[in-house]
Formats: structure tokens, C-alpha cells, sequence
């Protein structure tokens, strides 16, 4: 027969436990499309000195959602109303999910935000006028943002791959992960909608680096 203290004892454990894991989950923040536009885009799209609006401000200091949106047009298809995200960039940079680019007509190589050369061109299309970009299509690489203070606790560097542990009923272990260290950034794991989807994941859920639950759990 199990004693009462023994109970508590165990109790007491596991909740020391999931207090300890408490400090490492990371959140989970799902990108849907979007576009990041250089400022000579936006010009051209908007019109000369043309100033995004703020919808909403997104995970990442600085960044927000614009209430702007455009189209764009593909080989095959196209999407109209694709959000813009700021604050305007040095390069244009769409990103979608390996569906999307299905709807689309184009080939776009998975890659780490930045990481244009080569990639895939589409037709964008404002309310005052339109760009062909030739490259600037990327399915973006998984990737955890984070701080250098969250790195040295996390035992990664900036640039590492990490194995990630997924919870609930689709529970998996991701590979892959990119790791980002800034003290701009705030720790943020980002998937597209195609992967959140697969893994049952929504925004702000939690996930965990595997080592760390190697060793803690």
C-alpha cells in the first residue's frame, strides 16, 4: 500500500520538475504568407514616400503587422491580399508555406531569412503600381529567436541546429531547428502554417530544445 507521504513525496518531485522545464519553454509563434518590401518597393507599390501603417505588433520588438497588404501572382495562381510586415527592409523577402507555393506555380527553396540568392521571382501587385522581383521567394527555414542571455542558459549559439520536443497529441521531435541570437530578438520559435498543422501547433503553445528534456525530465 502506498503511504501519504510517499504520494507527496512524488507530488513534490514532479512539480519541482515541471517548474525546473518552466524556464525553457520556448513559445510558438505561427507565420502565415507575408512580405517584408524594401522602401523603393514600397514606393513603387504605395506611392513616393509611402509610410506603412501599424495593425498589430508582432512577437519580435520593432516588428508589426501592416494594415497594407498586397497581391501576388505566380506561374500558375496568385494571392490576393498577402499581409505586409514591417518595418521596411533592404531587400524584398516573400514568405511562404510548400503549399502556397503549389497554388503559386513556383519552386521556392527553403532558406534561412536573408538567404535570397537564387530564389524564386513573383509579380507583386499594389494599389499604385507593380514589381517583378527575380528572386526573393523563400519557404522559411524553422528557427528559434532568442537572447544572447537565452543562449548562455540554453547551453546553443547563434547559427546552431537544435532538435526541438513537440507536445499533445501530434508530440514529435523536430530537427533542424535554427538558432538566433540577438538582444533584439525575444524567444520565439517560428513555423510556417504548414508545419504547425502537421505537429497540431498554435500560437503560443510550448515547445522544448530535446537536450533539455533529456536531462531534465
Amino acid at each position: 500500500m502506498i503511504s501519504n507521504r510517499l504520494v507527496e513525496i512524488v507530488c513534490q518531485r514532479v512539480s519541482d520538475k515541471l517548474n525546473e522545464i518552466d524556464g525553457f519553454l520556448i513559445p510558438v509563434g505561427v507565420s502565415n504568407k507575408h512580405i517584408h518590401l524594401s522602401q523603393k518597393d514600397l514606393d513603387i507599390l504605395f506611392g513616393v514616400g509611402y509610410k506603412l501603417n501599424i495593425k498589430k505588433n508582432l512577437g519580435q520588438p520593432g516588428q508589426f503587422a501592416a494594415e497594407e497588404t498586397v497581391t501576388i501572382r505566380g506561374n500558375k495562381g496568385e494571392f490576393e491580399k498577402v499581409r505586409i510586415l514591417g518595418p521596411v527592409r533592404t531587400r524584398t523577402q516573400l514568405e511562404i508555406s510548400k503549399t502556397d507555393s503549389f497554388l503559386l506555380g513556383i519552386k521556392p527553396p527553403i532558406r534561412e531569412s536573408g538567404d535570397l540568392k537564387g530564389s524564386c521571382g513573383v509579380e507583386i501587385i499594389g494599389p499604385k503600381g507593380k514589381i517583378r522581383i527575380d528572386e526573393g521567394t523563400i519557404v522559411a527555414l524553422r528557427h528559434i529567436h532568442m537572447t544572447p542571455e537565452d543562449a548562455i542558459k540554453m547551453n546553443v549559439k547563434d547559427g546552431d541546429f537544435v532538435d526541438v520536443k513537440i507536445f499533445g497529441k501530434r508530440k514529435a521531435i523536430v530537427s533542424n531547428v535554427l538558432i538566433r541570437v540577438s538582444d533584439k530578438y525575444k524567444l520565439e520559435m517560428h513555423i510556417d502554417t504548414d508545419e504547425a498543422n502537421a505537429l497540431g501547433l498554435s500560437n503560443n503553445d510550448k515547445v522544448l530544445i530535446s537536450h533539455f528534456f533529456d536531462e531534465i525530465i
